[in-house]
């Protein structure tokens, strides 16, 4: 068997369906990755800088596509409406370009534009309420950030426990307008990725705006569709194979099956000195008396 197994005929048929194998089982899986990727987000259009005002009005929501825009803020921060979103794990850039991640607060401040309305903005991050960076920078300042819709007040669940008081759970505008009374407050919030002047806080890393595009489910049956025909590669391979070793196995077994020759008994030779007398025509048999 392991004779007709190496054959050249077959052996050129292995190496074949290996190669069949490994290029339908690697083209199946590439398939499979398109089919994983394709349910992935994906980045969307993300147009150049706006000016708050016009993305954001007091008293009603920001647009869905608003959601994660770029957008510019000048005022003055209000000091004394400052309050920390505890409990807070973020991805955060310190100054110089420096990653990190910690659990803290957010800065939550109030900016005065100049139509006197407010904007909550989200200057950074701080790993206690004593950091140097909690003070609110005095004068006019420009923020630049993307703008994120409200959270809702069940956003975040917590003990029963309640904050210190100048600390928040969301940054929530249905809350934000029963605490900033003083003026109208425009709905969502700014995170701030830049500031001028700078600021010593952690800004907060807020990604930009994306879309999902759906499973491509084709991908996943050409998937399938790869693996099956490596399947039949290995059907059709073990046929062949069978076939060659069983015929083998056949013409073996008909060799050693052949009809033997007949064997001849040999006549008895007439022993030394005896002589056959030939019969007479019509006489008498051999041993019969003569009368």
């Amino acid at each position: 068997m392991l004779r007709t197994l190496l054959a050249p005929r077959l052996v050129a048929l292995h190496l074949l369906v290996i190669g069949v194998l490994v290029s339908f089982t690697m083209l199946g899986r590439w398939q499979l990755g398109v089919f994983e990727a394709s349910g992935k987000p994906i980045l969307a259009a993300d147009p150049a800088p706006v000016a708050v005002t016009e993305l954001t009005q007091a008293g009603r929501h920001i647009p869905a596509d608003a959601v994660g825009r770029q957008v510019t803020a000048t005022g003055t921060y209000d000091a004394s409406g400052q309050l920390l979103v505890a409990d807070r794990m973020a991805d955060v850039s310190a100054p110089g370009g420096r990653a990190a991640k910690g659990r803290g607060f957010w800065l939550l401040t109030p900016l005065r534009l100049a139509d006197g309305t407010l904007v909550a903005v989200v200057r950074g991050w701080v790993s206690s309420p004593e950091d140097p960076a909690v003070a609110v920078p005095a004068g006019t300042v420009t923020v630049s950030g993307r703008l994120r819709p409200a959270e809702p007040t069940n956003a975040v669940q917590r003990s029963s426990q309640t904050l210190p008081a100048g600390q928040v759970a969301t940054v929530s505008t249905g809350e934000l307008i029963n605490v900033w009374t003083d003026a109208p407050l425009r709905d969502g919030f700014v995170v701030a990725t830049a500031q001028e002047p700078a600021s010593q806080a952690k800004h907060v890393v807020v990604q930009p705006p994306t879309e999902g595009v759906g499973l491509t489910w084709r991908n996943l049956a050409y998937a399938v569709q790869w693996w099956v025909f490596a399947l039949f590669a290995v059907y059709m391979w073990f046929h062949f194979v069978r076939d060659d070793v069983r015929a083998a196995r056949a013409a073996r077994t008909g060799t050693a099956q052949e009809t033997p020759e007949t064997s001849v008994t040999p006549e008895t030779p007439a022993t030394s000195g005896e002589r056959a007398t030939p019969a007479a025509p019509g006489g008498p048999a051999d041993g019969a008396d003569i009368v």
